[in-house]
């Protein structure tokens, strides 16, 4: 049964954890920049929920397939850093949507919601909050933690889309813009640091 200190400490994890930079938080930045709030909305509800998804999976028992076939990791691991750096070329090259113009387009709920499956930071998030918080790993302590994940997810990724919409106000040349999306585009790449070169 979970206590309320590891309740309590649960919603920490979940909070520090949802908040921090990450793939995530730095692409919904860069799209509230470059599409405004409204069109990211479907991004955020699919990292919110898909992630919310990703730990109902890993709680049903998706780990230990990674754990009866290590090569699995490795697998993740190489398709993980292949599609960010992907997307990074992508934030790099991306371009302010104008009206009537479909050239830039933000990335859709299913998109977002699949990208949690190639995440490194989700699956370090899903795998720690499932064995630090689920000490009995019954299906309502599962469910218990992917609830209070999707409480605060969905606030703190929508956090970083307003903070990318109101950062637009001061990218207002095509200059600043490029600078902005190749920064967005550069740490998206640091952040794999972890993954390639872990400790």
């Amino acid at each position: 049964m979970m206590t309320y200190d590891l309740l309590a400490a649960l919603a920490l994890f979940a909070f520090v954890s949802s908040i921090t930079p990450g793939p995530n938080n730095l692409m919904l930045m860069a799209s509230g920049a470059n599409f405004g709030f409204r069109r990211t909305i479907p991004h955020m509800l699919g990292v919110a929920l898909g992630f919310v998804f990703m730990v109902l999976m890993v709680g049903a028992g998706l780990v230990q397939v990674f754990d009866a076939f290590p090569v699995t990791y490795t697998v993740l691991k190489a398709g993980s850093v292949i599609y960010l750096l992907y997307l990074a070329w992508k934030i790099a090259h991306a371009t302010p949507a104008r009206p009537g113009d479909d050239i830039g387009t933000p990335m859709t709920f299913l998109q977002a919601a699949a990208f949690q499956w190639v995440n490194p930071k989700a699956w370090a998030m899903a795998l720690t909050a499932i064995s630090a918080y689920t000490p009995d790993h019954r299906l309502w302590s599962i469910l218990l933690v992917g609830a209070i994940f999707g409480a605060i997810n969905l606030p703190s990724v929508g956090s970083w889309t307003v903070l990318g919409q109101q950062m637009a106000r001061f990218l207002t040349s095509p200059r600043r813009l490029t600078v902005f999306n190749w920064t967005m585009a550069a740490l998206l790449v640091a952040s794999l640091y972890p993954v390639i070169w872990p400790h």
